[in-house]
């Protein structure tokens, strides 16, 4: 419990002046939450600075920011921060080039565990992926629980998020780059050519990969399954095609 106590404490911002003051600082935000109903002028406000930041917010009961911000004072809106600065995906395929390679990054789409979400970044950085791209909507940000997943390997790994996964798909592959979507029914994953300019999606844990992101993809790739259940853990199949892909690199 006191465990748990220390992540919510380290990731939520709770209160209108603190809340305030993260926006007004830059201070990189993953989403914010506010009571269902609150109208006060001040939440207003910061409401309105968090849309023109392009932040998701969204309206829950005030139970649950109660829980939240760890018995906090939360006056009816909480933030959660992200541990480590986003890059852009420019800044993705320029690391990339700064090393004389192809690029090698992975695209989530939705993934919404953060346990997942850390031990893919840390699989990526130990597999030489450049980036790892996610969306801001519907999707686990760098929060504490991340960071502390990847084992900090997030402080080596470069992170985008943005608006739309289809549309940076498609940007991608105006660059030259690969798109290799990991679901079911598609070619098996060690008859696949991952040498060249790539990218890596994984789905949702649940719901797999979009049917819009499903056919932006070149490739759709799948890991065999001799067992009685029909799919893998979410980090667990990314970590076995980050490094079937690192073999031929």
């Amino acid at each position: 419990m006191a465990e748990q106590q220390k992540e919510v404490k380290s990731e939520v911002i709770s209160g209108r002046n603190p809340v305030s003051e993260a926006l007004r600082g830059n201070r990189p935000i993953d989403k914010i939450m506010v009571a269902r109903g609150e109208k006060s002028g001040a939440v207003v406000g910061i409401l309105a600075k968090a849309r023109e930041k392009k932040i998701p917010v969204k309206e829950v009961d005030r139970t649950k920011l109660d829980f939240l911000s760890g018995g906090a004072v939360h006056q009816g809106i909480i933030a959660f921060a992200a541990v480590k600065e986003y890059c852009s995906v420019e800044d993705i395929l320029a690391c990339a080039e700064s090393r004389g390679e192809p690029p090698f990054i992975v695209v989530l789409d939705e993934l919404e565990d953060p346990h997942n979400l850390g031990a893919i970044i840390r699989t990526a950085e130990c597999a030489g992926v450049h980036g790892v791209i996610v969306p801001k909507r519907r999707s686990a940000g760098l929060s504490y629980t991340v960071g502390k997943a990847s084992a900090g390997a997030i402080e080596y790994m470069n992170v985008a998020r943005v608006t739309n996964i289809a549309a940076t798909i498609d940007e991608l592959k105006a660059k030259g780059v690969w798109v290799f979507g990991a679901d079911m029914n598609g070619t098996d994953y060690e008859k696949c050519d991952f040498s060249g300019p790539c990218a890596i999606v994984i789905g949702n844990e649940g719901k797999g990969i979009s049917r819009l992101v499903r056919e932006k993809c070149d490739v759709i790739v799948s890991l065999p399954m001799k067992g009685k259940i029909n799919s893998l853990n979410a980090s667990v199949a990314a970590g076995i095609l980050m490094y079937q892909a690192m073999k031929g690199r």
